[in-house]
């Protein structure tokens, strides 16, 4: 019976040897994707160290790492593209959000504002989806003003906001989301002078 013991042990030691993941529990895939995940993060840092609102940044654009990499033109597509998704879901808020009398004016303004902002970011994200060389300078300067404009819109919404000494609730909602929104488009300024300076 001790024989028997004795050998399984022996059996089970020499397994463990000649397959180390076993002893450890785990993959040796492991260190790949650990491997992975620090370079796309390599990536997202790089790219967000030119922007004011750095965390957010890298929160929202973690994402496309694995796409966009070194690439200034790709990242500047992807924090319009995300700057969008954001200024959508508060244009949606804005429209059904019940307020009363004293913030109605300030709403409404808002909206209008918003939605001239939507415009300037499509525009910007149809441009950065067919940059050319030989019309690189003419379109990094449209695009520079184009999300300055949509960055004074949104900015102006919250100075609405703020003039109107209103602080309710739905205030404080809208005035969070519109920071953030504000902040998404900085971010994108950011990067569109990033690619500006890099070039194609």
């Amino acid at each position: 019976m001790n024989y028997f013991i004795t050998f399984a042990l022996f059996s089970l030691l020499l397994a463990l040897n000649s397959n180390p993941s076993l002893a450890y529990g785990r993959d040796y895939t492991d260190d790949t994707n650990a491997y992975q995940v620090t370079r796309y993060s390599r990536y997202v840092k790089n790219a967000c160290s030119v922007t004011q609102y750095q965390q957010l940044c890298f929160r929202t654009l973690w994402p496309f790492a694995i796409v966009a990499k070194n690439n200034s033109s790709k990242w500047a597509r992807a924090s319009v593209a995300v700057t969008i998704t954001d200024t959508k879901q508060i244009l949606r808020l804005l429209l059904k959000t019940p307020v009363g009398n004293r913030e109605r004016v300030a709403l409404s303004d808002c909206r209008e504002l918003f939605v001239d902002s939507l415009g300037n970011l499509y525009k910007s994200l149809a441009v950065l989806r067919k940059l050319e060389a030989d019309v690189f300078q003419q379109q990094m300067s449209d695009l520079a003003t184009w999300l300055s404009s949509a960055l004074t819109d949104e900015d102006t919404c919250l100075d609405g906001f703020e003039e109107t000494l209103i602080r309710s609730s739905t205030v404080r909602m809208i005035r969070r989301r519109a920071s953030r929104c504000m902040q998404l488009c900085s971010n994108a300024l950011a990067l569109l002078n990033k690619l500006a300076y890099d070039g194609l």
